[in-house]
């Protein structure tokens, strides 16, 4: 295997002892932060070149957000390491019970293509954070990302104990055939499902960070032109490349109507009235994927855009109006500048649709009445939540980010991340003396012993009490 030399280098490296001090971790995360400083324009023409991402998104997706991962690390990692003690029983009250925060090993990071910065060193920062050696694998796709990754980011980082891999379908294939101690995978689920199998035969433990169709309720109570700025920031952000970006709209159809005229004036407002030529939107980012969210736009009738450039990758920031269940645009996530809306009759009607699906990454409710958004909240299940806004949950460090079910298993960002790449291993250290405290366990047994036993290790169910 082409990659079994590097990942045994890496697992010396950890076997030896050095990732597990808080002053290397410190270190390699303080460095990994000149990266961002240093090569800050590096990022900003690797990405205008992949994505035609707009400096401004680059900086606040790119940039900024890994910032604050580091920082929330750097903050707390003394307090993220720290054993975490225990409750006791009799048995055990003069012994010392805890949770030991300890680093998988080697962990595997693969990142995708829409933010090829952000996906792969968000990972990062919580697999040095919690000690463990890394092989990183950026996506191919976005090429001149993956060669800024590839060619710096060993100058920053101890080579010893991290690696970048450049690696297409089939390089990744075989890489996945070595055994790592945690695999940390974002992509699509038909990858995921690829990435699972492979860390199956090893037994390796995974994080899947996946994507679908997230819906957006609207309801019929609610400031149509503060609903139209949000949701169209949402979709059309990275030219609507964001797994957990509002995918469709739930609405009556005479919200749609009240709808219709809103988005076509925030979309005016944000990238004038020829798109094309704004410098805050970005390009599809390849001939494949424009090709294939192109032929979406059949979906219902094109409301509001709809122009598309093959040559620039472009697609205009559309709205398609009167979609049905079963038009393309609703059988796969867009993954584009692309927002079908769906008429539906009632909020009833709206978690029925949500609830007959596969469980989102994100879901969004807009409602004047809290009780609507609670509603939607209450009755319905995905990876995460926001009422009355699109995609802001995911900036708070304080809030797990990850999918359920189709969209994802298991979560990250801030302390998350750390207590994703730590093993939390179970602690007990007993005192070598008092060895008359252990004579009710041993045999010979009776019932003497065992109610002793019982005494000293029996939970009891606390008393309730019932207020007429």
């Amino acid at each position: 295997n082409p990659y079994a030399g590097l990942v045994s280098q890496l697992r010396a490296a950890w076997l030896s002892g050095k990732t597990r001090p808080m002053e290397y971790r410190v270190a390699q995360l303080e460095a990994l932060g000149r990266f961002l400083d240093e090569k800050k324009e590096d990022i900003l023409q690797a990405t205008a070149l992949d994505l035609g991402k707009p400096s401004f998104e680059a900086c606040f997706g790119e940039i900024l957000l890994i910032k604050n991962e580091l920082h929330e690390a750097l903050n707390n990692l003394s307090s993220w390491m720290k054993d975490e003690h225990v409750d006791k029983n009799l048995v055990t009250k003069l012994d010392s019970a805890f949770i030991r925060k300890d680093p998988y090993g080697v962990v595997l990071i693969i990142a995708p293509w829409n933010y090829p910065i952000n996906l792969l060193l968000v990972p990062l920062v919580g697999a040095i954070a919690a000690g463990n050696c890394v092989v990183l694998k950026p996506s191919e796709i976005s090429k001149n990302s993956e060669k800024l990754l590839a060619e710096t980011l060993s100058s920053y980082l101890d080579n010893d104990c991290f690696a970048v891999v450049t690696a297409g379908v089939q390089e990744t294939t075989r890489l996945l055939e070595n055994k790592f101690d945690y695999i940390f995978f974002t992509g699509s689920s038909s990858v995921g499902r690829i990435v699972m199998t492979a860390a199956a035969k090893h037994l390796t433990p995974v994080t899947l960070e996946l994507g679908g169709k997230n819906p957006c309720y609207v309801s019929d109570v609610c400031d149509v032109q503060n609903v139209a700025r949000r949701v169209v920031w949402g979709r059309f952000l990275n030219a609507g490349q964001s797994c957990f970006a509002p995918d469709y709209v739930l609405c009556s159809l005479e919200m749609q109507e009240k709808l219709m005229p809103a988005l076509r004036e925030a979309i005016t407002e944000f990238f004038g009235s020829n798109p094309q030529e704004s410098p805050d939107f970005g390009r599809i980012i390849g001939d494949k994927q424009f090709r294939r969210v192109r032929a979406l736009l059949g979906s219902g009738r094109v409301a509001i855009g709809g122009q598309t450039d093959e040559k620039e990758r472009y697609i205009a920031p559309t709205v398609l109006a009167d979609v049905l269940p079963s038009d393309p645009a609703m059988q796969e996530e867009i993954f584009g500048p692309i927002l079908p809306i769906v008429v539906v009759g009632s909020m009833e009607e709206a978690i029925d649709f949500i609830n007959a699906r596969p469980r989102p990454l994100a879901l969004y409710a807009f409602s004047c009445d809290s009780k609507v958004v609670n509603q939607v909240l209450e009755r319905t299940s995905s990876g995460g939540f926001c009422g009355n806004d699109t995609m802001m949950h995911v900036l708070l460090t304080s809030l797990p980010f990850g999918g359920i079910g189709n969209s994802g298993l298991g979560m990250y960002h801030g302390k998350f991340t750390f207590d994703t790449f730590s093993q939390q291993r179970g602690v007990l250290h007993r005192n070598m003396g008092l060895e008359a405290l252990n004579g009710p366990r041993y045999p010979p047994y009776s019932q003497q012993r065992l109610g002793l036993l019982t005494a000293a290790l029996e939970i009891k169910r606390r008393a309730t009490c019932t207020l007429l």
